[in-house]
Order: C-alpha cells, then sequence, then structure tokens
C-alpha cells in the first residue's frame, strides 16, 4: 500500500505543469473529457507497466542504498527539468487539435507516444526500483490520470489564464525535497 501512495503523490506531482498536460487540456478543446480521459488511462496503463517492469529489474539487480542515490539524483534531476518547462511543438500541437471520429484512439496513441522517455515514465522506473511494482503500477497511473484529470477540468474552466510559472515552481521544489529527503535517507542507512 505504501508503492501505491508514494507514487500516487510522486507522480501526480512529476504530471504538473507537464507536456502532457498541456496536450489533456488541448484535446479537451477539442473533444469531451470522457474520451479524452479514457485515452490518457489507456496510455498510462501501458507506459507505466513497462516502466514497473524495467525499475523492477533493475532495482533487482542493484544495491539498496545505489539505488537510493540514484534516485535522489534523478528526482533532482527531475526538479531541474521541471523548472525549465515543457511546451508542446507545432506537430503535437497540431494533432492534439486535429479532429477525428475516434477521440479515444486519437488520444491513446499520442499520449503514449509522448510519455516514452517522458520524465513521468522515468520517474515510474525510479519508484518501481525501490517499492512493489503492482503498486508502484496502480499508483503512478492513478496519480498521471487525476493531475491529467484536473487538467482537463481546469483547461476548460480557466482557457488560457493558468498560473504556469507558479505550477512549475512547486513542483520543482516537491521533486527537490523528494530527491533530498532520498540522498539523505541513503547516506544515513547506508553510510
Amino acid at each position: 500500500m505504501e508503492a501505491f501512495w508514494i507514487s500516487l503523490v510522486a507522480i501526480f506531482i512529476a504530471e504538473l505543469g507537464d507536456k502532457s498536460q498541456l496536450m489533456a487540456m488541448t484535446f479537451a478543446t477539442r473533444f469531451k473529457a470522457w474520451p479524452v480521459l479514457a485515452g490518457i488511462t489507456i496510455a498510462t496503463t501501458a507506459v507505466h507497466l513497462v516502466s514497473v517492469a524495467v525499475g523492477g529489474l533493475i532495482g533487482d539487480a542493484l544495491p539498496t542504498t545505489a539505488i537510493a542515490i540514484v534516485a535522489g539524483i534523478a528526482f533532482l534531476g527531475f526538479a531541474l527539468w521541471t523548472l525549465r518547462g515543457d511546451e508542446l511543438t507545432d506537430e503535437e500541437s497540431r494533432k492534439a487539435q486535429h479532429t477525428t471520429r475516434n477521440a479515444v484512439i486519437a488520444v491513446t496513441v499520442a499520449f503514449f507516444m509522448a510519455e516514452l522517455g517522458d520524465k513521468t515514465m522515468l520517474a515510474t522506473i525510479t519508484l518501481a526500483t525501490q517499492h512493489g511494482w503492482l503498486g508502484t503500477w496502480i499508483g503512478s497511473t492513478v496519480g498521471m490520470v487525476a493531475a491529467d484529470a484536473l487538467a482537463i477540468v481546469v483547461g476548460r474552466t480557466l482557457g488560457k489564464h493558468l498560473p504556469e510559472k507558479a505550477i512549475r515552481y512547486g513542483a520543482a521544489a516537491a521533486f527537490a525535497v523528494f530527491g533530498v529527503v532520498l540522498l539523505v535517507d541513503a547516506l544515513v542507512s547506508g553510510g
């Protein structure tokens, strides 16, 4: 259960201000919310299953202290990545605005492709190296879908008046805190 909650919170925070949130908002302006949310859920479930499998394999092969140190450094990297911010490319924006008869398929494919190698995928791999794969998979999937559902709601109600900098700085600070806690814990318990 601990893996579920840690993954849910970490991935929810990781998703704040992420490119996929921008995609969710863009899709929500073209399609109804439910097909967008369904497509996000399908893509996230698949990508995060691959992520926890990779994380589980790496986690079984490395010592715990080394994993915690790498995870701490990774979360500090995610903090810097979040500060840098994500923007949709022109091609991603065109794909999101293209009308299709099957919005679920369009959203699923777009999100699956966008999430490969994204920071939330890397964060899920990192979390899976330290926690059970099932709890991490379910928690990370729920966290990402919840964050993107929030983006859909906010995007539909507030449009372009989002405080993007405040969201970005808050998410970066949370990542930095996770990273420092992981590093301190690893150094105190491992050394």
